[in-house]
């Protein structure tokens, strides 16, 4: 079926005419049911409630506070002030006082939305210093409002009666709505510093739903785990929508149930859940009996084999260099001889041992899109290899967010695949500003050369809100500076290679990127979490979160602060880093960490890791700038 869509409140519009009846969205009940809405209601109730916020008061361009986690009331609101021709501000249940204060002062919010009334306590602390927050809307339906608070399910009803009596505001504003108006102003989590508000207009949104090249269709079934105000999630409920899809809110403590219940076909998913997954499948497999942990090191060998060989026969083999014809066409008989001789003990095992792993994902699982940060090498190839595709991508909440994803033809691993339509990539030289790629006065046009990566397209961000200074640093002639290093491929793909920002320039002038110092170290079940440090400093050292569960698993039982003070545990992070961190796994000297210290407590969202689970680099140094001097006062 055709959808007509010029923004996003055609886009409810659209799918209520299209899609009808249909399941859009289904919220987890007791006794593991689901109750749905269907896309017809999903927009009336959206027709109902902007008519009552059009009497409160919302106007075309303004701007609404969204204070709440993943669910139905969730995109009810989203639909109305969409349908308002208004700007949502959208931010996560775990918002602190600090974050709700700025945000809606910054953004000029007359009224806001809350999750609960844990989430209105917050907001009743700041309260007083937001001069123009008129209105305080309570989303759950459990709870009841306080005084001076309006509830949903009265707003709803209000907005009904007005509709029956003939009242049309919300076309009226509808109508008005332009390409280049705010869908959305989102405030980033600030890993660097004071959050900016991304501007993202409705023409942004929708060339991300007209171009995003991954296909899904009414017949499938997605689950939603992150959190749905971070763009990533947010543009694949959206994509959902327009293809007619239902999406199904889950959480952690319920994964696991969610996926047997719901048997989803796509799930969006940060790095950070499939690390946690990979952990747990490992640990089970060595509690296992050794009968039952050989066949599944036995049927993992064949995997690789197999998957090896089938992925450079079919050109998906990552080529960072270019290879010889000659000696690729020699390469390619030998995968084929390796393929076939391998085929029938990979069948085998796959029947009898690996589709018992993908049946704890629900047995239907088509891929899962992975974002929000860069999967590790050793999990990537991990789930590719026993038939769980993971279609990583690449984006940032100022490009709305996609600007390159893997397909299933072009499932290269380590890779974030091939650039999406209509978008404009350059590698520039940080240093000299040189264009690398694409470059003619470079072998094979630039191809296999690290640069920062550039882009230009349809879905770049109008800008930040209020903040021309912050804008002008990283928009040039429709240019967006993404800050972060890459290379383009031979397989004509994008490889992400760390971030000129978190590039860390030691006192002897080396550039070190942590990230694959953290990713490398984050592949031991010891560690879980690590953060590498070192700027303006003679060597590289390293904050470590040791894990309870990798210790538990070798006798050492303990919370974070216990393991932290204990000896024999230091011991074994201190081999961990000389193990990985070395000449032999191709770290050079000045990368090597020469200390370390274990903090006493997990990194957490909302403190020092963002929703997407990145680090807050600048906390992190300014909560532990104590531990950090004790490792740097040899160098004074």
């Amino acid at each position: 079926m055709s959808m007509n869509i010029k923004n996003v409140a055609d886009l409810y519009a659209e799918a209520a005419r299209v899609y009808g009846d249909r399941a859009a969205f289904a919220t987890r009940q007791k006794g593991k049911h689901w109750k749905p809405i269907t896309f017809q209601e999903l927009y009336e109730a959206g027709l109902n409630l902007a008519t009552a916020l059009i009497k409160l008061g919302v106007k075309p361009r303004d701007h609404v506070g969204l204070l709440s986690d993943n669910r139905e009331e969730w995109i009810t609101s989203d639909c109305a002030v969409q349908l308002c021709g208004a700007a949502d501000v959208p931010r996560g249940a775990d918002v602190t006082p600090d974050e709700i204060k700025y945000i809606l002062d910054h953004c000029g919010a007359e009224v806001t939305f809350v999750e609960n009334l844990a989430v209105y306590e917050k907001l009743k602390k700041v309260q007083s210093s937001l001069k123009k927050l008129k209105h305080v809307i309570l989303m759950s339906r459990e709870e009841k409002a306080p005084k001076g608070v309006h509830s949903l399910e009265e707003l709803l009803e209000e907005g009904r009666k007005l509709r029956e009596k003939g009242n049309r505001k919300a076309e009226e504003h509808m109508a008005g709505i332009k390409p280049d108006d705010l869908f959305t102003l989102i405030y980033t989590s600030g890993t660097t510093g004071t959050p900016k508000g991304v501007m993202l207009t409705h023409a942004n949104i929708i060339s991300q739903l007209t171009r995003i090249p991954i296909k899904i269709s009414p017949l499938d079934r997605v689950l939603s785990i992150l959190p749905v105000w971070h763009i990533f999630e947010r543009v694949f409920e959206m994509y959902a929508i327009y293809n007619g899809c239902c999406t199904y809110y889950t959480n952690v403590r319920n994964l696991g149930d969610d996926l047997k219940a719901v048997r989803p076909t796509f799930m969006g998913s940060a790095p950070r859940l499939w690390e946690n997954i990979h952990a747990k499948i490992l640990a089970n497999v060595e509690k296992a009996h050794p009968v039952r942990r050989a066949l599944f090191h036995t049927a993992y060998f064949f995997s690789r084999m197999y998957q090896g060989s089938l992925y450079f026969i079919t050109g998906r083999k990552i080529d960072l260099h270019g290879r010889n014809p000659i000696i690729s066409a020699v390469l390619g008989l030998l995968h084929i001889v390796r393929w076939v001789v391998v085929l029938p003990f990979y069948g085998l095992f796959n029947a009898s041992v690996l589709e018992r792993l993908r049946l704890a994902a629900g047995g239907d699982l088509k891929a899962s899109i992975s974002g929000g940060g860069a999967l590790p090498p050793h999990i990537d190839e991990f789930f590719n290899y026993i038939g769980i595709p993971v279609l990583e991508g690449y984006g940032m909440t100022e490009t709305s967010p996609v600007i390159a994803c893997r397909t299933f033809k072009d499932l290269v691993i380590g890779t974030v695949g091939k650039i999406i339509a209509d978008t404009e990539l350059r590698l520039v030289d940080p240093a000299t500003g040189e264009i690398i790629y694409p470059n003619k006065k470079h072998k094979h046009g630039g191809r296999g050369i690290k640069g920062e990566i550039h882009v230009r397209g349809p879905q770049v961000m109008k800008g930040y809100y209020r903040n021309p200074e912050a804008t002008k640093k990283v928009l040039n002639d429709g240019w967006m500076n993404t800050g972060d290093l890459g290379m383009v491929t031979f397989n004509d793909c994008l490889k992400i290679m760390g971030r000129t920002k978190d590039t860390i320039v030691l006192i002897s002038g080396e550039n070190v990127e942590p990230v694959p110092i953290e990713a490398r170290l984050l592949e031991s079940p010891l560690i879980d979490n690590v953060m590498v440090v070192g700027q303006d400093k003679k060597y590289l050292t390293a904050l470590i979160v040791p894990s309870e569960e990798g210790f538990k698993e070798v006798g050492i039982k303990g919370s974070v602060e216990k393991l932290s003070k204990d000896e024999k545990v230091r011991a074994m992070i201190a081999e961990v880093l000389k193990q990985n961190i070395s000449a032999e796994t191709g770290f050079k000297a000045f990368e090597r960490l020469q200390d370390f210290r274990l903090v006493p407590k997990p990194f957490e969202v909302g403190d020092e890791l963002t929703n997407l689970f990145k680090l807050k680099r600048h906390v992190i140094t300014e909560k532990y700038k104590k531990l950090i001097e004790e490792m740097y006062r040899s160098e004074k």
